[in-house]
């Protein structure tokens, strides 16, 4: 009996990583959560979201956590989403 492999391709979501934090999260919500998994935990600290959010991107708050785009891009991919 042979198996069959079944692929799956799914397109990605795509998200403009030069739009704030806040914007991306306001667009999908689930963005948040995903940049609290990598390690941007101040972002579910009240107020924060809608304050230093709204001029944090992604690629600027990675510089500051010392954490990799690629490591970033990846995460996202793994959820369904892909950076440009």
């Amino acid at each position: 009996m042979e198996s069959e492999e079944i692929i799956i391709i799914m397109e990605l979501i795509k998200l403009d990583s030069s739009k704030s934090v806040y914007e991306l999260c306001t667009a999908h919500p689930e963005v948040a959560d995903i940049l609290v998994g990598i390690g941007f935990k101040d972002i579910k600290i009240p107020g924060m979201l809608t304050t230093a959010g709204r001029i944090m991107t992604i690629p600027k708050g990675a510089k500051i956590k010392r954490i990799e785009m690629e490591a970033i891009r990846e995460a996202f991919r793994r959820h369904g989403y892909e950076l440009i």
